[in-house]
């Protein structure tokens, strides 16, 4: 059974950071693409970045890039969300999601595991 479990949400005020995690668990191969979405209150799930375990590749949309970096630890099969220099529009619930490849875009229609989600609230 595939689980995917994000952790690391919380508050901050404006300019802070946190790191969200998901780790990931039972999935049968070795290499996978895991994103990141996040959805705020009346609000469609928005994409936020994504990464390729298999090369690394990341990719990021324009609001968060420079700001928000993702990170792999294989051995422990977990992904990271670093966030920096958050701002009231990053509050949101997080959501990290699985599928076998990346694909171009970061929709959620593409992604097949999904975690429980982890709530970021950015006070300014």
């Amino acid at each position: 059974q595939v689980q995917l479990v994000e952790s690391g949400g919380g508050s901050v005020q404006a300019g802070g950071s946190l790191r969200l995690s998901c780790a990931v668990s039972g999935y049968t191969y070795s290499t996978y693409c895991v994103a990141w979405f996040r959805q705020a209150p009346g609000k469609e799930r928005e994409g936020v970045a994504k990464l390729s375990t298999a090369n690394v590749a990341t990719y990021y949309i324009d609001s968060v890039k420079g700001r928000f970096t993702m990170s792999q630890d294989s051995a422990m099969n977990t992904v990271y969300l670093h966030m920096n220099s958050l701002q009231s529009e990053d509050t949101a619930m997080y959501y990290c999601a699985l599928h076998k490849y990346c694909r171009q875009w970061i929709r959620p229609d593409d992604y097949d595991y999904w975690g429980q989600g982890t709530q970021v609230t950015v006070s300014s």
